[in-house]
């Protein structure tokens, strides 16, 4: 039996799967690098600022994925930040995705939206139910929109129009 391999194919599934990883890498390296303000009831984790790749790319969800997960393996709130703080990356990320595809006029100005949006609600409720139970559920969820807010819009919403500007990130992308 002879088999054929592309290799124009396998080159291009090895890049995006490199690509994924080194977005897990960065989004790690990032929120534990500072993880003094990445966590907690007011928290600024600048690697959220990258959940506006899959604007772009779909083989970036699985890189936030997996970056997520492996941050959130020194949240105070354990495994239950593990598991439904990443979900919530997860959905931001894939809503982003779609966003991205979509026709929308202001596109650009609501892909960071959704990581804002799922993040305070899921991470706002985890944490009256875990850290904070004295405090009301709409101001924690309030304070985690905050942050993701400057993190997705500060950060992210420009890195949309570098990306978008520069023909060699761009590329990174195809």
């Amino acid at each position: 039996m002879n088999i054929k391999l592309n290799e124009g194919t396998m080159s291009v599934k090895i890049r995006k799967i490199v690509f994924a990883a080194m977005v897990a890498a960065i989004y790690v390296a990032l929120t534990l690098s500072l993880s003094f303000f990445s966590f907690g009831v007011v928290q600024y984790r600048i690697a959220e600022a990258l959940t506006i790749l899959p604007f772009f790319a779909s083989f970036s969800i699985p890189g936030l994925l997996i970056g997520c997960i492996a941050s959130n393996i020194i949240s105070p709130l354990g495994i239950m930040d593990m598991v439904f703080g990443s979900l919530a990356t997860l959905i931001a990320a894939i809503s982003t995705y779609y966003i991205g595809k979509s026709k929308l006029r202001f596109k650009r100005i609501i892909a960071p939206l959704p990581a804002v949006v799922v993040n305070a609600l899921v991470i706002g409720i985890l944490l009256k139910l875990l850290y904070v139970k004295d405090m009301p559920l709409l101001v924690c969820m309030l304070q985690v929109a905050w942050g993701e807010l400057v993190c997705c819009y500060g950060i992210g919403l420009p890195l949309i129009y570098i990306i978008e500007k520069n023909s060699i990130l761009r590329n990174f992308f195809k």
